[in-house]
C-alpha cells in the first residue's frame, strides 16, 4: 500500500521551546481550527474506508453525548465553506470532488467523512466535574483505541502515558474548566514510527514500543481544544501529519538533531 503522507509539516513541535514540554498549549488563532492539506484526498479515502468497514472501532457516541455532536456538525458546516468545500443543506462536497451526504442522525459518521481532523467530545461528569470522552470518531489512532477510552474521563485516558503525572493533570483540567467558545488552544506532538500506517491502534496492554535507532517516518500531531456554546462540550480534534524524516526542512532537522523527539514529549 502506498503511504499516505504530507509534503512538508508546518509547524515541529520540538524546534519551539513554547511546546517541547507537556502541555505545551498555545492560544489558537481565531479561524484557524480545521485544515485541509496535501494530504486531504489520501487520507479522506482511507476515513472513507474505515468507516464503512471498521466503524465500530473508529466511531462511539453516547446518548449524553447526540446534542453535542449535532452542534459540533452545524459548527463544522458553517466552517467549511471558507476552506474549499460547497455547502448545501444535503450534502457537501469535498475539495477531493466527493460528494457526501449530510446524514445529521450520525453527526460524528458525516463529520469523518468531510475533515481530515479526527473529533472527540469530551462532556462534564460526576461529583468531581471531570471531563469524560462521551464521542468521538477516531480513524488516526496514534497507539491507542477508542474502545478503551470511551466514557473514561481525562486521568483515567491518560493513565498509560508516564510524563501525565498528578501536576500535568490539574494542569489539563484548569485549561479544560477555562477555555471559552471562540478562544481555542492548540499543542503539536511528534513521534517517530517504522512505518506509515495512519490508523494504528494498540492497547494498554500492549503499548507500541519506540523505535530504536534511526526511523522512516514522523507522526505530528496537531491537537486543538475548542469549547461548543449551547452544549458546552469541549472538542478536543486531531489532525494528523505523517512525513518522510527526509522531507524535514533544514532547519526543522538541525533541531531536531539537537532535541531528539524522544526528548520533546509526545
Amino acid at each position: 500500500m502506498t503511504p499516505i503522507l504530507q509534503s512538508r509539516l508546518p509547524f515541529a513541535p520540538w524546534a519551539d521551546p513554547r511546546t517541547r514540554r507537556l502541555p505545551g498549549i498555545l492560544p489558537m488563532e481565531p479561524g484557524d481550527w480545521l485544515r485541509v492539506d496535501d494530504a486531504y484526498a489520501a487520507q479522506m479515502a482511507e476515513r472513507d474506508r474505515l468507516l464503512a468497514e471498521r466503524r465500530d472501532a473508529v466511531h462511539a457516541l453516547s446518548d449524553r453525548c447526540r446534542p453535542a455532536a449535532a452542534e459540533l456538525l452545524e459548527t463544522v458546516l458553517e466552517t467549511l465553506p471558507g476552506l474549499g468545500f460547497r455547502v448545501g443543506p444535503d450534502a457537501v462536497d469535498r475539495p477531493d470532488g466527493v460528494r457526501v451526504a449530510v446524514d445529521r442522525a450520525q453527526p460524528l459518521v458525516t463529520l469523518g467523512r468531510l475533515v481530515q481532523e479526527d473529533l472527540c467530545l469530551l462532556e462534564k461528569a460526576g461529583d468531581e466535574g471531570e471531563h469524560v470522552l462521551t464521542g468521538a470518531v477516531l480513524c488516526f489512532p496514534a497507539s491507542w483505541t477508542l474502545a478503551e477510552k470511551f466514557m473514561k474521563p481525562l486521568v483515567a485516558i491518560h493513565g498509560p502515558v508516564a510524563v501525565y503525572d498528578a501536576d500535568i493533570a490539574r494542569r489539563v483540567q484548569r485549561l479544560f474548566d477555562a477555555i471559552r467558545p471562540g478562544q481555542g488552544l492548540w499543542r503539536a506532538n511528534a513521534l517517530l514510527y517504522n512505518d506509515a500506517a495512519l490508523h494504528h491502534p494498540r492497547t494498554e496492554a500492549a503499548p507500541r514500543v519506540r523505535p530504536q535507532g534511526e526511523a522512516p517516518f514522523i507522526r505530528s500531531e496537531r491537537q486543538c481544544l475548542t469549547r461548543l456554546p449551547q452544549s458546552g462540550a469541549v472538542v478536543f480534534s486531531i489532525h494528523t501529519y505523517l512525513i518522510r524524516v527526509e522531507s524535514l526542512t533544514p532547519d526543522q532537522a538541525q533541531a531536531l538533531a539537537e532535541f531528539p523527539i524522544h526528548r520533546a514529549g509526545g
